[in-house]
Parts: structure tokens; sequence; C-alpha cells
């Protein structure tokens, strides 16, 4: 490596510290990718309920330091706790804002003092590398939460000689997620109102702070070169892809990556046995103990279908929902584990009831519980409206659960049709949001299901494909170093 890069990575949710989804997880993989190549790399993160209730644990440090917000100057205190060996995690504290019992909002809905949350996170992010002495090459930040970064450091900070080095990466998880809020927000982060129009912060009169972030920042990234097509028009840009457009050519898309020491089947703690491609009878071990924690009367040679996701629209449930009766009818059991939206989550305890035998839902999130139906089942379904990127796909490929999945975003880069003849294709999948589509690429599935030969090599194909972080941080290495050489 050329050159030692000091990296802050700043988000705000870091798996195992805090998640709601796929976020957490780059966040809490991709620093230790970016370690292991020699970087000096720290991560930054509001200090939440889940912080004080993660076993990993963590410390106060005797450091706190103020933050302006909204004409005042209020206090923020530094915790330390480690994601791996020598790579330190930062927690900015101030219990009014974060000790709560969710990240973003309750059932009700979103907090409604959201916007002055995160205007003091991004604030924070920057007063605590001068407080700790800390002068990073680059700030990578992610999601409208730490939108503002960029902006401050391009007006704000824009004299000040700390950051006069320092680049900024945005990186974009899902678009559909844009932090707009009432213009009087700005005065709120103490932005300039100079920035507040069109070809700036101004969106559909409010002020978004993703849209901070896809003006002011250095770079732009997002999670696949697929989902990087699709952002720049009108179906997938929600409304952004005219700003998208005229930085295309600062926009690169990277493929998110899988971390193998949490999600391998040779070594998992979670699942009843262990198997790798060499060995596959514990796939067998692990479907019947899945089985047996949900009551299902099913044998070796029955589909198990399974979902882990958030229950949206946006994961194509609808389409599933119309699929269901074909499923069934197929023989096939189905096994779900996600929770979301009230009328989706009653639809499926429903036919719970109706179905005990072949369908089971869990509502909620259950760690070991995703890593168990993982391994135990045959078909993963991810029928998904728009998909950034997608991890549960890439996981499923590793336990040889093949993916069946609608080829958008980072589905369709990381999914390879299977080809019968050949005998090469790592899944199944459709085009066209709409149920036949769905049914016609599930009928494939079930027919070759039976075929055990070529299915057989349709898993091994999946479970040999490598999906880890290395390629995918180097990537990243090379962006870094494309915006300091500007």
């Amino acid at each position: 490596m050329a050159r030692k890069l000091k990296i802050l990575l700043a988000s705000s949710e870091v798996h195992p510290y805090a998640k709601t989804g796929g976020l957490a997880d780059i966040s809490g993989s991709l620093p230790k990718a970016l370690k292991a190549m020699g970087h000096d790399v720290r991560v930054i993160m509001p200090k939440y309920k889940t912080v004080v209730e993660c076993p990993l644990g963590f410390h106060p440090i005797a450091l706190d330091f103020e933050v302006p917000i909204a004409g005042i100057r209020e206090k923020a205190f530094l915790f330390e706790g480690k994601l791996d060996e020598d790579l330190p995690v930062y927690f900015v504290g101030n219990d009014a804002y974060y000790h709560r019992d969710h990240l973003y909002g309750s059932n009700g809905g979103d907090y409604p003092d959201n916007a002055r949350r995160f205007i003091f996170f991004s604030r924070s992010i920057l007063e605590f590398c001068k407080a700790i002495g800390f002068q990073p090459d680059i700030i990578h930040c992610n999601d409208w939460q730490t939108g503002l970064v960029p902006a401050y450091l391009k007006t704000v900070y824009a004299d000040d000689k700390w950051f006069k080095n320092t680049r900024t990466v945005f990186s974009i998880h899902n678009l559909g997620y844009q932090g707009n809020f009432p213009v009087s927000e700005l005065n709120t982060a103490g932005l300039p109102f100079s920035i507040y129009h069109p070809e700036g912060v101004e969106f559909y009169s409010h002020f978004s702070f993703l849209k901070a972030g896809l003006v002011f920042a250095d770079i732009l990234a997002t999670v696949s070169p697929n989902y990087s097509r699709e952002i720049q028009t009108k179906d997938f840009g929600f409304g952004m892809e005219g700003v998208l457009q005229k930085r295309s050519k600062d926009l690169f898309g990277i493929l998110n990556g899988v971390d193998y020491q949490e999600w391998s089947p040779a070594k998992d703690p979670w699942i009843k046995a262990h198997f790798d491609p060499k060995h596959l009878k514990g796939k067998l071990a692990c479907k019947k103990n899945l089985a047996d924690l949900f009551s299902l009367k099913i044998n070796e040679k029955t589909p198990v279908l399974s979902m882990v996701t958030r229950l949206s629209g946006q994961k194509g449930i609808d389409l599933v929902i119309g699929a269901m009766d074909h499923i069934l009818k197929e023989g096939a059991a189905f096994v779900l584990l996600g929770s979301g939206e009230a009328a989706y989550e009653a639809y499926f305890q429903k036919m719970r009831q109706r179905f005990p035998k072949k369908l089971t839902a869990y509502i909620g999130f259950d760690e070991p519980l995703a890593h168990k139906i993982l391994a135990g089942s045959d078909l993963l379904l991810m029928p998904s409206q728009y998909e950034p990127c997608g991890l549960t796909q890439m996981y499923a490929l590793k336990y040889g659960t093949v993916p069946l999945v609608h080829a958008v975003g980072g589905l369709h880069d990381t999914v390879r049709e299977f080809n019968l003849k050949t005998l090469k294709g790592t899944g199944f999948k459709f085009k066209g949001y709409e149920v036949n589509p769905l049914l016609k690429s599930l009928q494939k599935a079930f027919s070759l299901y039976t075929k055990k030969t070529p299915w057989r090599h349709l898993v091994l194909n999946g479970m040999q494909s490598d999906n880890s972080w290395d390629v995918s941080a180097r990537k990243y290495h090379n962006l870094y170093l494309r915006i300091l050489k500007r």
C-alpha cells in the first residue's frame, strides 16, 4: 500500500452497537477491511440506548466538547468502544437526543426532533475531530443522517485550517430516505441561508439533508453499480435524479461486501450443524432444525422458501402475497422473519394461523434466528421493488440457499441466472415488478429443485462465489486516493 490514510467513517448506525438494516452491517464491516489494508480508521456514531445494551461494551473518555446548535452551545460527551482490535468506535453522547427505545422513531412515526438530533450529530463529527486531535484525510459519510457534514465543510468550516486537507465521500445506501425538514431547521443547523436554492439544499420547499450530501460531498458513492445507474432515472431517483445526473462523473457504484467472519456456515455459532461446499450434510440438519423450531410438517424433499426482511412495500411483500397461494399449492413451506407495516404483519400472522404446518412468521427481528433461517431454507425470496444493494442474498449464497430476486439494483449485480445447459449461475431473476413474472421464476425454481444433480450444482455455485469485502475495500481505497489528488 502506497499511502496510509486517516479515515473517519461516520454513520447513524453500526453493527453490533445499533442496527435497523444493511447500513449498520456495512458500517461495521467496511472499517475492518480498510483497517486490514493498513489504514488508520476510526468510526463515529450516536450513543443510543442500544449501545449501552451491547455486550461488546464501551467506556467514557474524559473528554467532552461543545456543539453549536440553534444559536447556543450544547455539550457532547464522548465514549469509546472497539469494533475490532485497534479499531476504535466513538460514541457521541447526549441522552436528551439519543437515549431512546428506537433509533429514528417509534411505531407512531419518526421522532419529531430528528432534524435537531442529526444536526447535533453531524456538527459533533467535526468538533470531535478537533477535540480528540484527529485530522482525517477522508470523512466517509453515510445516508442523510450525516449529509450535513460535507455542507459544513464547504461553508461554516471552509476557512478552518484543521480540515484544509480533508475530503468527503458521501455514500447513498437508500435514496428513498432523504431527511427532508422545514426550512427553519437551517437556522438550527447554523448553515447560511445562501445555500437554500434548487442547486443547493432546497428540495420542494424543504431543507434536505440528503441533498446537502449529494451537492457538497467531493465524491458520491452508492452500494452497487446497477443502482448508481438506476438512481439517475425518474423511476428510481425519488426526485433527486437531476442532481445525480449533474454529478454523474463523481458518482461511483461499489458493491457491498460480506463479513465472512460473521456469515459462514462452516463456523456459524448460531446454526445446528456446520457445513461447507465439500460437506453439505449439515445443511440438511439445519433444515430439520428449522422445521422443528416452528413445528413445520416437511421432509427433505419439501422446498422451504424464506424471507428475512423489513415488511414494507419496497421489499415486494405485495408480490409475495399475490404468489402465496401458488407457493402453498406447490407443496412448499414458507418461513418469514421481519417486522414493519401493520397490514403486512397482520397478513402473515393470519396465514400462520391458517397454515401452521406449512407457513410461519416471526414478527420482529432476531439475529441468531436470521442465521438459522438462511442455513435451513432452500430458497430466499427478495422480490424488492428496488434494492440499492441487498446483503441477505449474499448471505444466502454462502449458506447454500438459492436467491430468487427481482432484477434491480444490487440484486441484479450479485445474482446470476442459472442455466440448466451450462450449469452456471447462482440463482433466479425476474424482470417486471408484477406477480406473473415472479410466478414464472418460482415455477422454474420448483422444477429445478426436483432435479437433484443440477440443484446441487446451483447450490455449490453460490457457496463458492466470493462477495468478501477485500475487492470492495480496495475500490474505496482507490476512490479516496482519487479525491485526495484533486
